[in-house]
């Protein structure tokens, strides 16, 4: 029974040292306490010096032998005992002993960092439960003392040069743990090991721990807190036993579901759905309003025995088509040029099968600055006339022409933004997406809660939506669409037989734009067919002139010609 005890006492390491591989085990501060188990002093030879065992009895009265007074069982404490299985596996027995007539439960986490865990052959001796719930093992047991068994898969890492068996021993406890004491076995004798005790991300070491003669580690601690953890470590030398550590990239770990992450994904779908609530509210306020019946608008206004033409609330030709279908088409180009002619600022003469369109007046503050950009875009600056074939063959740049018209809608409150682009609103959920973008990739990156970004890009490719579904039109527009519909409605109801004669052809060529662009050319000329131009003093429609002097009062040839120029005018607008 004789062993070499002095070569035995040389292999117990007194301390902790730091294995820095993972995260998840901060470092560990030098000199860390430990247990001095009970060993044989070495005899001179460097053997240990067994017993005496004297086979004299003693002489004198019987002294009964003293008895090494027993360790008390404390209730809420765990005996552990881990070992390693040659083919890597760890097995685990965990005793735990429960106050009468309470309860203690662990939930400890199969993940650990970037590591994960495996837990298997779960099987309980007591009175308890122990599975694996949600990627956590799941331990409920109730008074006394029970025994838990089960496997660890991926205990066993591969560091490069030397191995590492790591397992969280104590966690996820929900009670106060008055005595823990744990050991390790492995095939061979560790080289280091780390013992880390207290909160999740402490650097305190283990009250004591170390490796006796024998080769076991053995660790004990008293007095943890709710929710502390123990985390042991031990190096073994490369090739004791297979490696089956499992690591899991952060992005993995990173689109967890965790209390962080589903109430930020609540709050956005929260968002998502008040801001659907509020488009669904805004399209349907423009639906009624665009289906809504509207009674005709008397656009006459009357100065004793005459009548003039008065345009609701100042609205223009242009503006009238682009409010009502959200975008400027080449009617409402045309409009515009056809209210500067009547309005004397253009002059359209008829010339053979060609038109000739001439400056008549220059461009004043009267004019809006869409209005203006058209009369620039048809006779530029140092030209005086063009003709519509000129204007067929290069067509003009109307860009600056359709922007200005959009913009003095915006300006005047009839859309919230431009009906082809997103609008404030729709900018600012671009930004969102891409700050939720970026932030999900660093996230993922950096091990941290993605869905966090995933939730803001959400958010913010949901407002992107949003705000393209929404209507262009503002609540201002929608009425506007109804005052235009009152325009439509006196166009169908108008007669001119209602109208001085004198008054006619003002009537008539102020009110023309305004059918060009809500499409009743043909219907308004067709009232009008009888039309007098010379009831006012003057032959023919003063702002429409033709070489043909004896056409110039054929009011059924006017009414040809004209829809062939507005027909041609439309073809030179839609080209650009």
């Amino acid at each position: 029974m004789l062993t070499k005890w002095g070569a035995a006492a040389a292999t117990v390491v007194a301390g902790v040292t730091l294995t820095a591989a993972q995260p998840s085990f901060p470092s560990l501060p030098p000199n860390p306490p430990s247990i001095d188990f009970p060993l044989p002093k070495p005899g001179p030879t460097g053997t240990a010096t067994p017993p005496r065992i004297d086979p004299v009895p003693p002489t004198g009265p019987s002294v009964p032998p003293t008895r090494k007074p027993v360790d008390p069982v404390l209730t809420q404490s765990l005996n552990l005992q881990l070992k390693v299985e040659r083919d890597g596996r760890l097995t685990v027995r965990e005793q735990v002993v429960v106050q009468a007539r309470q309860t203690m439960t662990r939930t400890a986490p199969l993940h650990i960092g970037d590591r994960a865990f495996t837990v298997r052959d779960i099987a309980v001796r007591g009175d308890g439960t122990a599975q694996v719930v949600d990627d956590a093992l799941v331990l409920r047991l109730n008074g006394g003392a029970s025994t838990v068994t089960y496997t660890v898969d991926g205990a066993v890492a591969d560091l490069g040069d030397h191995l590492e068996v790591r397992w969280p021993v104590v966690s996820g406890w929900d009670t106060r743990i008055n005595r823990v004491r744990a050991s390790l076995l492995t095939p061979k004798v560790p080289r280091h090991f780390t013992c880390l005790s207290g909160p999740t991300g402490s650097t305190e070491p283990c009250r004591s721990g170390v490796i006796d003669a024998t080769g076991v580690l053995r660790v004990a601690e008293s007095d943890l807190d709710v929710g502390s953890r123990v985390d042991l470590a031990a190096d073994l030398e490369p090739g004791a036993v297979p490696v089956n550590a499992r690591f899991e990239r952060a992005a993995d770990a990173a689109f967890a579901l965790t209390p962080l992450t589903g109430t930020g994904l609540g709050l956005v779908l929260l968002f998502l759905v008040a801001g659907f609530a509020v488009l669904w509210l805004a399209r349907g306020r423009d639906a009624k309003a665009v289906a809504a019946e509207v009674a005709p608008i008397d656009l006459l206004a009357r100065d004793g025995d005459r009548v003039r033409f008065a345009s609701p609330d100042g609205i223009l030709p242009g503006q009238v088509g682009t409010v009502v279908d959200e975008r400027v088409d080449a009617r409402d180009l045309s409009a515009t040029v056809l209210d500067l002619a009547v309005r004397n600022y253009l002059w359209i003469i008829e010339v053979g099968g060609d038109w000739q369109i001439v400056r008549r007046n220059p461009a004043d503050d009267a004019l809006t600055p869409y209005e203006r950009a058209v009369y620039d875009t048809i006779v530029p600056d140092g030209v005086e006339s063009v003709t519509l074939s000129a204007l067929r063959e290069t067509p003009p740049d109307l860009g600056p022409a359709r922007a200005a018209l959009y913009a003095d809608a915006i300006r005047r409150d009839w859309f919230g933004r431009h009906p082809r682009g997103v609008g404030r609103w729709g900018l600012a959920g671009a930004v969102v997406l891409s700050l939720g973008t970026v932030a999900t990739v660093l996230a993922a990156a950096l091990g941290g809660p993605a869905l966090l970004g995933i939730a803001v890009a959400a958010g913010g490719l949901g407002l992107l939506i949003g705000a393209r579904l929404a209507p262009a039109r503002t609540k201002r527009g929608s009425v506007l669409v109804q005052q235009v519909k009152g325009v439509r409605g006196f166009l169908h109801a108008a007669r001119p037989n209602s109208i001085p004669a004198a008054d006619r052809e003002s009537v008539f060529s102020r009110s023309l734009p305004y059918a060009v662009a809500l499409g009743e050319t043909e219907r308004w000329l067709a009232q009008f067919g009888d039309l007098d131009s010379a009831a006012d003093g003057t032959p023919g429609l003063y702002w429409y002139a033709t070489q043909d002097q004896a056409a110039a009062h054929d009011q059924a040839r006017f009414v040809a010609q004209f829809q062939a120029f507005v027909a041609a005018l439309d073809e030179v607008f839609a080209k650009r």
